[in-house]
């Protein structure tokens, strides 16, 4: 069996559909197991779920900062 270790270096994997039949039943079987890293793999699939929707839409980029706060910023940060 898997240790919880291992598990984590497949995650992505797992997570894609990409393990082959054996891993994945390996893997499956440390899952119904480990409730620790049930919950982990729940965090990592909804981390991945909140950035894809945080990239989805390209195009509402926010507005543009306006140069004279820019400038501000930066005269703030190099006088510290």
């Amino acid at each position: 069996m898997l240790s919880c270790r291992e598990l984590v270096e497949f995650l992505m994997d797992y997570c894609d559909g990409e393990l082959p039949p054996e891993q994945r039943e390996y893997f499956e079987k440390h899952l119904a197991c480990c409730p620790p890293c049930v919950a982990y793999m729940k965090t990592y699939q909804q981390a991945i779920c909140l950035g894809k929707s945080a990239c989805k839409d390209e195009e509402q980029k926010p507005p543009k900062m306006p140069e004279e706060l820019v400038r501000a910023i930066m005269a703030a940060r190099q006088a510290k």
